[in-house]
């Protein structure tokens, strides 16, 4: 059974850190495109970085370069995501995503998508 769960959100205050987690059961990193996504309240979907299949490529959304990184755990198959410098503006729901055929910032219709991790930063 394919299912995506996020886990490592949290609150934390501003310039800090926290590692988002996604076991992702059930599938493959060398057929799906890996992802998170984040939406504030208010506020449409952003993509914040996408593993090519087999992590041929990387993308973190150009606002979020050298604060947010995303890395595979084959061993566990996990998708994680490094948060640091953390600012208010960063307070969302982190969503993992899993797609097949495409890899984009946004995602169609045949995306997979978890319940999402809330991550609140304040001051």
């Amino acid at each position: 059974q394919v299912q995506l769960v996020e886990s490592g959100g949290g609150s934390v205050h501003i310039g800090g850190s926290l590692r988002l987690s996604c076991s992702a059961a059930g599938y493959s990193f060398t057929t799906n495109c890996m992802g998170w996504f984040r939406q504030a309240p208010g506020k449409g979907r952003e993509g914040v970085a996408i593993l090519y299949p087999n992590a041929e490529y990387t993308f973190v959304a150009d606002s979020l370069k050298g604060r947010f990184t995303i890395s595979l755990d084959r061993t566990k198959n996990m998708v994680n995501l490094q948060l640091t410098s953390l600012t208010p503006e960063d307070s969302a729901m982190y969503y993992c995503a899993a797609q097949r055929r495409t890899c984009t910032f946004s995602p169609k219709d045949n995306t997979d998508w978890g319940k999402g991790t809330q991550v609140t930063v304040s001051s």
